[in-house]
């Protein structure tokens, strides 16, 4: 933010309310927390909504800096006018002479902010468990893998080739005061650079695209679909992937969307509705026979399996604060059995994509390190892929293709 700018009381008791759902009893996610606030007052103008969604985001993602800076761990919602006001300063920013603000100076918080530059896991505003972890996993790197991390998440469109090109899903844009970027390394993408509703377009309402981060449209390509195959997604979940799937195949062939929660399944249904992709049909996992039943029918199988997320924290940065040691080891499990159980989908020569949105390679690399020495058959790896935060210039995510030996 540039200085001068101004607060309104009225908008920060928003943001106020949208951190006591998110830190509260109840948990919320960000996202889905600022999302109710939004629309429970439709007459915010844009500037409005902008300021809520991006300084709910930032104080989530700062939290902890925040609290050493404002020395206080906001529970009441007077506390948590302080931290937002703490916030303001540390913005370079003016405080209005407001009686939520009493006390608070850029000189108290400069103090402080020099007096922690030494430790890391307070400055880069990250849990202990997180910091330790992070460095004996990737050592020299992390440091400025965790800076990117920190580093608010660009938007990122995903053209559904199936109805519209990326020029021309540019230009309808453009025509409602959205400007977007093409990227090179990704066919499919828009980066959008100046940003509105992008909801509320007739390119969306058509179903010309989808959010997808650039780092997460490289999982679908990697697979190497080609149309008339029969490909499973087997942790479809809303289906942004099985979607980008349907769009390379042009519709030919046999896409089978699987998961474990219908409710997801339900949006992807809506979604594959609005995108015109008529190949996907999807099946809920209800019992392990649905599995068992697909053995050796799949030319093609993703496996997007559920993951710590923590290379998604720059656009979830709440994860951070609601996970631990305990939630990474329960997930490794969880993808550990998931390799050993849909594997079979995978007929003989058939391919198979193991992939997480996680940047820990106790997730990624050693996962597929233990399934080829402990599958119930024989794959072998023909390639892997971390895409780095600090590196892409997007989420982190890994990907593993394998081959089903003949």
């Amino acid at each position: 933010m540039t200085q001068k700018l101004r607060l309104f009381p009225n908008l920060v008791q928003a943001v106020v309310a949208v951190l006591l759902e998110i830190f509260g009893p109840r948990h919320q996610q960000a996202d889905k927390a600022i999302q109710r606030c939004l629309r429970s007052n439709p007459k915010w103008g844009a500037r409005d909504r902008a300021f809520i969604a991006q300084t709910a985001y930032d104080v989530v993602r700062w939290y902890r800096l925040l609290c050493e800076l404002a020395q206080v761990v906001p529970r009441r919602p007077h506390e948590w006018w302080q931290l937002i006001g703490v916030y303001w300063l540390w913005q370079g920013n003016e405080l209005p002479p407001w009686k939520e603000f009493e006390g608070l100076t850029s000189e108290k918080v400069t103090q402080r902010w020099h007096q922690i530059q030494d430790q890391r896991a307070i400055v880069q505003s990250i849990p202990d468990w997180l910091d330790a972890r992070g460095e004996a996993e990737w050592g020299a790197s992390w440091p400025t893998i965790l800076q990117a991390l920190n580093r608010p998440a660009p938007v990122v469109l995903r053209v559904n080739r199936l109805k519209v090109t990326p020029e021309q899903l540019a230009c309808a844009l453009a025509q409602e005061g959205i400007r977007t970027r093409e990227l090179p390394a990704c066919p499919d993408a828009l980066e959008v650079t100046q940003r509105k509703n992008l909801f509320a377009t007739r390119a969306f309402r058509q179903g010309w695209f989808e959010l997808q981060d650039a780092a997460s449209q490289q999982v679908a390509p990697f697979l190497e679909v080609a149309s008339g195959m029969r490909v499973i997604d087997a942790c479809a979940g809303a289906g942004g992937k099985t979607l980008h799937l349907a769009s390379l195949m042009q519709q030919k062939g046999h896409i089978i969307a699987l998961d474990v929660h219908e409710w997801k399944l339900t949006e992807l249904r809506r979604r594959v509705r609005r995108a015109g992709a008529s190949n996907v049909h999807t099946r809920l996992i209800a019992h392990s026979k649905v599995v068992k039943r697909l053995r050796e029918s799949a030319d093609r199988l993703l496996l997007d399996v559920p993951c710590s997320g923590l290379g998604v924290l720059r656009r979830n940065p709440d994860a951070k604060w609601k996970r631990g040691p305990a939630f990474v080891e329960s997930v490794r499990q969880l993808q550990r059995g998931i390799l050993m159980r849909y594997c079979r989908m995978v007929r003989p020569g058939g391919k198979m994509v193991y992939a997480t949105c996680s940047i820990l390679p106790s997730e990624n690399e050693q996962q597929v390190a233990w399934f080829l020495e402990h599958s119930p058959v024989a794959f072998v790896l023909e390639a892997q892929q971390m895409l780095r935060p600090d590196e892409f210039g997007y989420d982190g995510f890994y990907m593993a293709r394998l081959r089903r030996c003949d």
